[in-house]
């Protein structure tokens, strides 16, 4: 039986941390603030922004909300994205995407303050995870993947990972982030011949394809380690995740469930962004 890589141990042992950094900042009268900003009533939206308050809560950071009608103009969004970036009493942002235009998407990620982007909308976080230098965070899925690992204490450094999954917002990020831990990293996706050996002959597999049930028993391999970053709704109306779990959890030796693995910790990791915003106004 695999070892069960559950979220919650890791987010509230972050959690901790967090607060103690948060208390410290209160005491130099520094509040560290996260504003949300939504457009239109998104139920999976609204879901999340649940979930932040809830950590925010916990930690001691303060939340303000920036709600816009799911019909308001770019101008009306570029504006309130003007005011955040304005007022140095707000650290971090997170705004849900995507967003109803694809132009008004363009346009609001390029006007986001890098050093306020604290879930990587912006091009500068981009390469700031690309290249190790510059403003902005990482994307918080991406980053809950190495809290994860970090948390039960399994080592990267020249170990063979498979990812699956090439998307900018998980995939791409996660690869450049396990090989500056010193991880020899085979990014796949659903085009890539002969996958599941490929899959096999990794010691840890990422698995963020972004399609349910993509990887079966035949991708796992004795004593590897399987993180399964998608999450679905399958036709029973349960949650499930990428990866087969009746059929890879028998063969790995670790395997985070889905639900309860990698989501549960990236509301822990946006507090995180927002706590090391709010220090660096302080250096």
């Amino acid at each position: 039986m695999a070892q069960l890589l559950k979220g919650l141990s890791a987010a509230n042992a972050l959690t901790d941390v967090l607060t103690e950094r948060a208390a410290a900042l209160h005491a130099k009268n520094v509040t560290p603030t996260l504003a949300i900003l939504r457009v239109g009533e998104r139920p999976d939206d609204i879901s999340y922004e649940t979930g932040a308050m809830k950590r925010c809560a916990k930690i001691g950071i303060a939340v303000r909300h920036f709600l816009l009608k799911a019909d308001c103009t770019t101008d009306e969004l570029l504006n309130t994205i003007r005011e955040i970036n304005e007022d140095p009493s707000i650290h971090g942002c997170l705004m849900f995407r995507p967003l109803p235009d694809k132009a008004m998407e363009e346009a609001a990620c390029a006007l986001l303050s890098p050093e306020k982007d604290v879930d990587c909308m912006t091009a500068a976080s981009l390469t700031a995870v690309f290249t190790g230098n510059g403003a902005g965070y990482p994307p918080c899925t991406a980053q809950a993947v190495l809290e994860l690992l970090d948390h039960y204490g399994i080592e990267l450094s020249g170990k063979r990972v498979a990812v699956i999954g090439r998307s900018l917002v998980i995939g791409k990020p996660v690869s450049m982030m396990l090989q500056a831990r010193n991880a020899t990293v085979t990014m796949c996706h659903t085009k890539t011949l002969n996958l599941a050996q490929t899959c096999r002959d990794a010691e840890i597999l990422v698995v963020a394809a972004g399609k349910a049930g993509i990887v079966d028993g035949s991708f796992a391999a004795p004593g590897q380690i399987i993180v399964d970053v998608g999450i679905h709704v399958n036709e029973e109306g349960k949650l499930c995740g990428d990866v087969l779990f009746d059929e890879a959890e028998p063969i790995a030796a670790a395997i985070t469930p889905v639900p309860g693995g990698v989501g549960s910790v990236t509301t822990a990791v946006l507090a995180k962004h927002v706590i090391q915003a709010a220090e660096k106004t302080l250096l």
